[in-house]
């Protein structure tokens, strides 16, 4: 079972592609909206990566949301399962390719600082960046069961780097 996306190396496009996403998701939270954030691998300059762009909007609270789900559809999202109380998901594919994920957490829930401080480890990192391309390429060639394999399979590098690097 294949992953949502290839692997590719780092495009310099990425960045603008968030730009871009990140103006047209910001219409759909009103006030509740802090902030938006490039986060997951197309944020980390020179890091090859699912060629999915990943957004984090951070809310004071989810109001609305049957709004926002009828919004993010209009965008071409479809709501996906909540990955934990406070943290919604939304997904987007083009022509059966998986282009962008939009993480909606409110304010204060702990995978922000999460996703924000593994997103700075590897741009400050190049020994970093380059252990977890290695590991991302070697969990793509050996992957048998898609998306939930890899992701699990990341895991425990994460966790021991954020551990390590514990503020």
């Amino acid at each position: 079972m294949a992953l949502t996306s290839k692997i590719s190396p780092y495009d310099d496009q990425w960045p603008q592609g968030f730009i871009s996403e990140k103006k047209r998701i910001a219409k759909g939270f009103g006030a509740e909206l802090m902030a938006i954030h490039h986060v997951g691998s197309t944020a980390v300059p020179g890091l090859a990566a699912k060629p999915e762009i990943d957004l984090l909007a951070v809310v004071s609270e989810h109001r609305d949301v049957t709004a926002r789900i009828a919004f993010m559809m209009g965008l071409g999202y479809v709501r996906g399962s909540d990955l934990s109380a406070g943290h919604h998901f939304y997904r987007r594919d083009v022509d059966g390719v998986r282009t962008h994920k939009v993480h909606v957490c409110v304010q204060g829930h702990e995978q922000i600082e999460r996703m924000l401080r593994f997103r700075e480890l590897l741009c400050q990192d190049d020994s970093l960046r380059q252990q977890y391309q290695d590991l991302k390429l070697q969990l793509e060639a050996s992957n048998r069961q898609g998306i939930g394999e890899y992701l699990a399979q990341k895991a425990p590098f994460i966790q021991a780097l954020l551990d390590r690097y514990r503020p």
